[in-house]
């Protein structure tokens, strides 16, 4: 059987904490969609065409990953490309609430349509995208919490 996964996010900008899970859920799912959210009410660093082009570069190499912008509900998202689940990232007890409630909210609105955890690799579960920005921000290296391309893209944008 064939399972089609999306794995969703703002991407903003996207770190090896999201290319950690990405990476896991393409051993374990047959196709992974990247699922990049315009997500006009968080003010974000990149555009849309910009952040599917990083989280495109920093996944470059897995066979079965495909990335997509999308401006709609997550679920209709996962409907239109025939996906079965949605996956989404626990790194921390903190996560768990705002995740929790999104995943029941998803299943009453999509019942057919699973929603499963992965956690981090520990070296990566501090990461966050709103911490490597102000990191980024501040004038420090996020060098080892993100792709080479990311960083660069970061450095000229915040600087």
């Amino acid at each position: 059987m064939s399972i089609t996964v999306i794995y969703p996010g703002t991407f903003d900008p996207v770190t090896n904490g999201h290319t950690d899970l990405v990476e896991r859920a393409s051993r374990l799912f047959d196709k992974v969609i990247v699922a990049v959210a315009t997500n006009s009410q968080k003010g974000t660093t990149f555009t849309l065409d910009e952040r599917v082009h990083l989280v495109q570069t920093a996944l470059a190499g897995l066979d079965n990953v495909t990335i997509c912008g999308f401006d709609s509900l997550l679920v209709d998202f996962a409907r239109e490309n025939r996906a079965q689940a949605i996956v989404r990232g626990l790194r921390a007890v903190s996560d768990f609430e705002y995740e929790f409630q999104l995943a029941g909210m998803n299943r009453r609105l999509a019942p057919d349509i699973e929603t499963l955890f992965l956690t981090p690799a520990e070296k990566y579960a501090y990461i966050s995208s709103s911490l490597v920005k102000e990191i980024a921000a501040l004038g420090g290296d996020v060098s080892e919490f993100v792709h080479a391309e990311v960083r660069d893209a970061l450095k000229s944008r915040l600087s």
